[in-house]
């Protein structure tokens, strides 16, 4: 009899995270964070010696939320950094290739980020307002990246990302920001971030 197909993968760490029915006890943050500083934005098609990492993608999303939302908790900040923490299972799809797979890899993901969530003490589904606050600071980080990186021009960041209100004071950030880090940066400085938020009271 056959053996049926593996639905597992085994991480460095040790744990065998099942990715039909993940469970947070098998979610690390060193295995997301190694994961995503692996994982290229734009298919690796971006300018700069290194590829841009979604670990890297992730802080400057986290970044732009919290100077957009100054009173935000630690809490939210931190789920702004996890938003895509799925992608070191799963890899980071290009929108037009998640909009043909459909509804059910978006399913998946939910899931899965729902794990994630619960395992570092957030709720499985995020306020309305704080998942719009996430999604609009990754909509910047992605016409940012767009420009930058990726070869768009003004025009066709506009068309597909909106133009961002972006805040005071942004044009060295955004020079540093997006100039593509080593793996081993991105996953070391995505680790500092999760350790001083989890850190944070309350």
């Amino acid at each position: 009899m056959s053996q049926p197909p593996r639905a597992w993968q085994r991480m460095l760490s040790g744990r065998r995270l099942n990715l039909l029915d993940p469970l947070p006890l098998d979610v690390e943050i060193e295995d997301i964070a190694h994961g995503l500083a692996r994982v290229a934005r734009w298919n690796g098609q971006t300018k700069g010696e290194h590829p841009f990492s979604v670990a890297q993608h992730s802080l400057a999303v986290e970044e732009l939320a919290s100077l957009l939302n100054p009173a935000w908790p630690a809490h939210w900040q931190l789920a702004a950094l996890l938003h895509d923490a799925p992608e070191y299972v799963i890899g980071d799809l290009i929108s037009p290739f998640k909009a043909a797979l459909g509804f059910d890899y978006k399913a998946f993901e939910i899931r899965l980020l729902g794990a994630i969530h619960a395992r570092f003490g957030l709720p499985p589904e995020l306020p309305a307002a704080v998942t719009k606050a996430i999604k609009d600071a990754d909509r910047m980080s992605a016409h940012f990246e767009a420009l930058l990186l990726a070869g768009f021009d003004a025009t066709e960041a506009q068309i597909y990302f909106g133009l961002p209100a972006e805040p005071v004071g942004l044009t060295e950030w955004k020079v540093a920001m997006f100039t593509p880090w080593t793996s081993r940066d991105a996953q070391e400085r995505y680790l500092a971030r999760f350790k001083q938020l989890a850190a944070a009271p309350g």
